[in-house]
């Protein structure tokens, strides 16, 4: 009961102490600690915690329920320890105990959130294996599901499970329409979009702020901004508070636009409503901003920014490195990545590659392959941006044969070449009389477009 009264008392560290220690005394504890000890460890994502007490339950022979494996798969699942997830419906099945719908909805969930076709198809296999069990989906199933492949991009599996759900007799409620209708909007499927909607709030069902979110990022995509304002000005008539995505949303498509006082605008309204900008509100401008070539003004904002007391993140710093190269100030770019290691902030590969990228287009090779360099030793290995932005650095400057020795270093990595790639060699290489000498890879080259 110790175990218990610490867990109850959000004293975490000296519950999973005294469980350690329990052992050491011989004393044999019961699910009824051992179980809330796992939720919270769980919801603290001290997953080695969490790893290290269930096998030490089994060691223990202390008697496991569904309830102790569902717990243990949704905190690897969390962590993204798939493969284990999926051992431990083995150890289930070992202890004679069954998955429920929870379990297998843990595993769905799991495997939606990583996102990839690989993942999405792991997913779908294991709400047919509920099924052949005999286990019904739910709406939850569903809905997970859904999303899933909307945010892999795949709408027409997404609908195709949308149709399924109701051909099991499970009503769609507004969290399965605003996954569909954010998808096609995402997808360019507007039409569909509103279709949708219009279905939607025939069945009864009232759009809430994601719904309202969607179809305004849907129209700001198709460059539709008197629509978008429409929808947007209609939340407030629908008794609907926006949100800092709602305010987002809009910001990022007037400044892509050019519209950079409507942009700026709407963030001064945004207080107004009482929502604070945040780090992805400044981004928004701060990307317009560089677009205009305004990059003074983009710097200024940045340390406004901070006296507000938000910091630039990795996007933030991307952003002004991508500006200063485009203007040709490649030298200035490397002095934020700097500034970026000062800050704490790890660099990404968008980072490197833009850098490299802009180093390359000023015919600066030997500082381009300095910062992959840089990159390399931070632990990062070169991508396949990384190698098309190097190779087309050489082609720029006529050096056609060390070009293709990246190409084939690129190739020996097993990295695969994309239509970027395929479009350099044509551009840069085949078309300026130069062909590659490289065997069975790229033997289709000349004939892709």
């Amino acid at each position: 009961m110790l175990v218990l009264a610490y867990v109850k008392n959000l004293e975490l560290h000296c519950a999973y102490e005294a469980f350690t220690r329990a052992k050491d005394y011989g004393f044999k504890l019961s699910l009824t600690s051992c179980n809330p000890l796992l939720s919270a460890l769980v919801k603290e994502n001290k997953i080695g915690d969490v790893e290290y007490v269930y096998k030490e339950m089994i060691k223990r022979r202390i008697h496991t329920n569904l309830n102790t494996f569902n717990i243990f798969i949704n905190g690897l699942c969390r962590a993204g320890k798939l493969n284990k997830a999926e051992d431990a419906i083995e150890d289930m099945k070992a202890w004679g105990i069954s998955p429920n719908v929870v379990t297998y909805n843990t595993l769905v969930d799991g495997y939606c959130k990583r996102g990839s076709a690989g993942k999405m198809y792991k997913a779908e296999a294991f709400m047919k294996e509920m099924l052949a069990n005999k286990i019904c989906p739910n709406e939850v199933t569903f809905n997970t599901l859904i999303d899933g492949f909307c945010k892999d991009e795949n709408v027409a599996a997404a609908k195709k499970a949308f149709e399924e759900m109701q051909k099991q007799g499970l009503k769609p409620n507004i969290v399965t329409y605003n996954s569909l209708i954010n998808g096609l909007c995402n997808n360019g499927k507007l039409e569909e979009a509103i279709d949708l909607w219009d279905k939607m709030v025939g069945l009864g069902l009232k759009p809430n702020i994601v719904t309202y979110n969607a179809l305004i990022n849907g129209f700001c995509k198709k460059k539709m901004m008197k629509e978008a304002t429409k929808v947007f000005d209609d939340v407030s008539k629908q008794e609907l508070v926006p949100n800092v995505i709602t305010f987002n949303t809009m910001i990022d498509a007037y400044c892509k636009e050019g519209m950079m006082e409507e942009g700026f605008s709407l963030c001064s309204s945004m207080l107004d409503e009482g929502i604070l900008p945040n780090v992805s509100t400044y981004n928004c401008l701060i990307a317009g901003l560089c677009r205009k070539q305004d990059l003074q003004a983009a710097k200024e904002l940045l340390n406004e920014m901070e006296n507000k007391g938000l910091k630039g993140d990795v996007v933030t710093y991307n952003i002004l490195i991508d500006g200063l190269c485009k203007n040709d100030k490649s030298r200035n770019a490397e002095k934020l990545l700097n500034e970026m290691f000062n800050l704490g902030l790890k660099p990404n590969h968008v980072t490197y590659n833009t850098l490299m990228d802009g180093y390359c287009m000023e015919g600066k090779l030997k500082a381009a392959l300095n910062v992959r360099t840089r990159m390399e030793k931070e632990r990062k290995q070169p991508n396949v941006v990384t190698y098309n932005v190097l190779i087309k650095g050489y082609c720029k400057i006529n050096k056609l044969e060390a070009a293709n020795g990246l190409l084939n270093e690129m190739l020996e990595k097993g990295l695969n070449p994309n239509r970027t790639t395929y479009d350099i060699v044509r551009l840069e290489m085949l078309e300026k009389g130069f062909s590659p000498d490289i065997e069975g890879h790229l033997y289709n080259i000349s004939s892709m477009s």
